[in-house]
């Protein structure tokens, strides 16, 4: 028995009190969860900030002082750390849960970082029992569960998976967070000094040590995709959520089929119109400038709330038929509904699934677990057409 159900690391951060926000007010009881980051003093001052509970548990702990992180996870079933980039602030931290046996869950989309992870800790995790998940947010929980919640379907429909699945963007309102922001910019630091990074970056499959999948739709330009016969353009969560959805097939013993093909993009619009608008969002960088958010920032409550996304999945089967799963969050993506997606996470590790030590994604792990906690407690939804 660990001390804590749940410790968010990072509480102090902009995305990390919107997680114990979260837990105060969605589960007054029955959880025991801790705040825990650098400073003693900025814990208490979110503490009463956010309205937890004055006994709520602070507990210390730095990303360059491996002993407090170690002792952090020992009390802990599951850490939740929103401290990132993470392969500047998150290596030390996934070390010491791998050792510990203690369960793990962020919001990470850096695959390289990632993939040196799982090269260095997925034995040790599987020894431990230690349950690591990554990318536990917008990137890459509404993706991996959309294809899954397809591949269900189309299992229970037609005998197979679908090998080709189109993810398109149809809406989304709201920013990215600035801790997104924050790990692109370090990735392309790290891949100026590694050109080994770069191969990583660019593989559908470096989350998939051993196996290769056929050849897949790059997804940098603007297209007219005949399936929906709109104009599609790139999005830019795209390299993050192809490589997990790809790992998540790997992990299920290829359950989506050893062809399996995937790629997102932005549906930008019909005609004409829509071509222009496809080249335009080709050519936006969202990260570019000062105007985003910085990491510890983030919009406003009315904004959060005013966000949303409508994701569609479309599989075609080996005949050309056709079956779609639809997934729609309630917040913003980068903030407000990911807040409580991670957290539901940690909770459906806590209390739903237990499975082996390893380095997973939700979708192979929590699958349909998660799915209905989100469905329950989160905003989102997944229907099937």
């Amino acid at each position: 028995m660990r001390d804590f159900d749940i410790v968010i690391y990072g509480a102090t951060g902009f995305t990390g009190r919107l997680v114990a926000e979260y837990l105060t007010q969605t589960y007054p009881s029955g959880v025991r969860w801790a705040m825990a980051g650098r400073s003693l003093a900025k814990l208490h001052e979110v503490r009463d900030l956010i309205g937890a509970p004055a006994d709520t548990p602070l507990v210390t702990a730095e990303s360059d002082d491996p002993a407090s992180l170690r002792a952090m996870a020992e009390r802990a079933t599951v850490v939740i750390s929103t401290v990132g980039p993470y392969q500047l602030y998150g290596s030390a931290l996934v070390a010491a849960c791998a050792a510990t046996g203690t369960a793990y869950v962020d919001l990470c989309g850096e695959p390289a970082w990632m993939r040196h992870m799982i090269d260095a800790h997925e034995g040790e995790a599987t020894r431990t029992g230690a349950r690591i998940v990554f990318s536990c947010g917008f990137d890459s929980i509404p993706f991996d569960l959309g294809v899954l919640t397809l591949q269900d379907a189309a299992k229970a429909k037609y005998g197979s998976p679908a090998p080709r699945v189109k993810g398109r963007v149809r809406k989304m309102q709201g920013t990215f967070s600035g801790g997104t922001a924050a790990s692109l910019k370090a990735t392309l630091a790290a891949a100026a000094r590694d050109p080994g990074i770069v191969k990583l970056l660019t593989s559908p499959f470096a989350l998939t040590p051993g196996f290769q999948g056929p050849h897949q739709p790059t997804g940098l330009l603007p297209e007219y995709d005949t399936t929906l016969s709109a104009w599609v353009a790139p999005f830019v969560m795209a390299p993050i959520n192809t490589k997990n959805v790809h790992r998540t097939n790997f992990l299920l013993g290829e359950a989506y089929g050893a062809d399996f093909v995937y790629d997102e993009m932005m549906v930008a619009g019909l005609g004409d119109l829509g071509k222009v608008a496809a080249e335009a969002i080709a050519k936006f960088n969202p990260f570019s400038g000062d105007k985003g958010p910085k990491p510890g920032e983030g919009p406003s409550k009315e904004e959060r709330d005013a966000g949303h996304y409508d994701l569609l999945f479309v599989g075609i089967m080996p005949d050309g038929a056709r079956i779609d799963s639809v997934v729609t969050g309630d917040r913003d993506p980068g903030y407000g509904s990911t807040s409580k997606m991670i957290a539901e996470a940690a909770l459906c590790l806590v209390q739903d699934v237990q499975g082996d030590g390893g380095i997973w994604t939700p979708g192979a792990l929590m699958g349909t677990k998660l799915r209905d906690r989100l469905v329950a407690k989160a905003g989102l939804t997944f229907t099937v057409g």
